[in-house]
């Protein structure tokens, strides 16, 4: 596309996102956002909630495909979120995390997580869980990294998961994956 054939808006990065190469599993892959480096065209109306729900000028994005998609063309800059394309970049509001861990499964020794996009995240160096406690409230804060600078927040239900499957060392309750040990937390403050 040249620069003038190039749809902007929602039009543009549904297109851009639609243009991710196939997986060799056949799927749709993830569209290079890191190699994009279009001018800030200013800010759109989307908020990704902290519950996990994408708004649109204040309405929820119905369509759990288009939100998939958008997820697609996300990226974490210095100045915040925005939706990237190759020749457009776009702020969003993210109140929270962009995305939310909402199953766990465990498949041999590692913890794989699945986001509300849809995403199969398999926790481990490169992508690790990390667990914050709100100085305030002693509530933990449990989130993994996704992908390029991109986390999930861990849903209550999935770290009481992880707290089940943990075992106490030093002190920490921790949870193995991919050969690495992660901390949950100190036993019973706040975790269990």
């Amino acid at each position: 596309m040249s620069g003038s054939d190039t749809a902007t808006g929602l039009a543009g990065l549904t297109e851009a996102a639609r243009q991710a190469p196939v997986s060799e599993a056949g799927g749709r892959g993830l569209p290079p956002v890191h190699l994009w480096h279009p001018d800030h065209c200013g800010d759109i109306d989307i908020v990704i909630r902290a519950d996990g729900t994408w708004m649109h000028e204040g309405s929820p994005i119905g369509r759990a495909e288009l939100v998939r998609l958008f997820s697609t063309v996300l990226r974490l800059d210095p100045d915040g979120y925005h939706l990237v394309t190759p020749g457009e970049k776009l702020k969003i509001t993210v109140e929270d995390l962009p995305f939310r861990a909402v199953t766990l499964v465990r498949d041999g020794d590692d913890l794989v997580f699945t986001t509300d996009v849809g995403d199969a995240v398999r926790a481990g160096p490169e992508h690790p869980i990390t667990v914050e406690t709100d100085p305030d409230t002693g509530e933990p804060a449990p989130r993994l990294h996704v992908r390029q600078g991109l986390d999930a927040r861990i849903v209550r239900s999935v770290f009481y998961d992880l707290v089940e499957a943990a075992e106490e060392r030093d002190g920490r309750l921790m949870v193995a994956s991919g050969g690495t040990w992660f901390a949950l937390g100190p036993p019973g403050a706040g975790v269990a």
